[in-house]
């Protein structure tokens, strides 16, 4: 490569970070460049409800919407009783067997081990979830859609 050949490859990838781009091919006679970036991690957003906006009633002005005082993190009283059943493959997670239908459990619900408690799609397949262990539903602890990893905490069941 002459030197002002490399003094445009670096002005290319410059531009192409600032622009995002993921992946760049040329293809110019004898030379042939392949470039590509990875990409940064965006780190996930966690909603709580001391950050959640408070909506008032219809027709009731903004400033008349009821105070609600903040809920103590769900992490500082650990609950000994609770049994966390995980995701034993990596795929998106479906809480119900079909859009639009009933959830196939919501907490308070009594499970059986071996119940079908949320589906996880992965290649393709629906992958149906059994409870591990008998006890009452406490949390669902992921979103319908959300991408899952292998191991990730699903639902939390009180046992006793």
């Amino acid at each position: 490569m002459k030197p002002e050949d490399i003094e445009d490859l670096k002005q290319l990838i410059e531009f192409l970070k600032e622009n995002q781009v993921a992946e760049f091919d040329l293809d110019r006679g004898d030379m042939k460049i392949r470039l590509k970036f990875a990409q940064a991690v965006a780190p996930a957003v966690v909603h709580t409800l001391a950050n959640l906006p408070i909506m008032a009633a219809p027709g009731v002005p903004p400033t008349a919407a009821p105070h609600v005082a903040a809920a103590a993190p769900l992490e500082s009283e650990p609950e000994t009783d609770v049994h966390i059943v995980k995701s034993p493959i990596v795929g998106t997670f479906y809480g119900s067997p079909s859009p639009g239908a009933a959830s196939f459990v919501t907490p308070g619900d009594h499970v059986e081990r071996g119940q079908v408690i949320c589906i996880i799609e992965a290649m393709k397949l629906m992958n149906e979830i059994e409870a591990d262990m008998a006890g009452e539903i406490v949390r669902c602890l992921v979103t319908n859609g959300q991408p899952i990893e292998y191991g990730q905490p699903l639902f939390s069941i009180r046992t006793a």
